[in-house]
């Protein structure tokens, strides 16, 4: 038995029908939301891939925003490193030349402390020189002593008493 001897027009036309029919309603129904969801999905998904493309560059942006402030972060604590080595170098400087100033002055003062001192005490000692001198001379005339021997032991003496004074 073949197929073209069991084929009924009537039966085939009414399936047609119920097809065509069936192919509205699902059009009508089905086609039309299926259609509306799948474009609304497509548009979700080509404004995510755009959000995800401007937050790429937007990070791409930001990652060199930063870069360029940690550059000039960087810079910046150079310049202020640098400018805190130069003060101190500068205060220490300072520190130096005051106090080489001051040791100057301390050893200037000191030489004349010294030199008045010393002037002082030459001229103590040669007071003390005039006085003995004229003590001696004064002892001698005061004698009248015969004989240089006796004068020579005199001044002997004399020098020996200023010594133990």
């Amino acid at each position: 038995m073949g197929l073209l001897e069991n084929f009924s027009s009537g039966l085939f036309l009414i399936q047609t029908v119920i097809f065509l029919i069936l192919l509205l309603v699902l059009r009508k129904f089905a086609w039309k939301p299926i259609m509306d969801a799948v474009n609304e999905r497509e548009v979700t998904i080509v404004d995510s891939l755009n959000q995800a493309k401007l937050a790429k560059q937007e990070v791409l942006n930001l990652k060199a925003e930063n870069e360029v402030i940690i550059r000039e972060a960087k810079v910046e604590r150079d310049n202020i490193l640098k400018e805190a080595r130069e003060i101190k170098d500068r205060i220490v400087g300072e520190a130096k030349e005051l106090a080489q100033t001051e040791g100057d002055k301390m050893i200037e003062q000191a030489r004349q402390s010294i030199q008045a001192e010393k002037s002082a005490a030459m001229s103590d000692i040669k007071n003390q020189i005039s006085t003995l001198s004229v003590n001696i001379a004064e002892t001698i005339l005061n004698q009248k002593l015969d004989n240089d021997g006796a004068q020579n032991a005199l001044v002997e003496n004399m020098l020996n008493k200023s010594n133990l004074n």
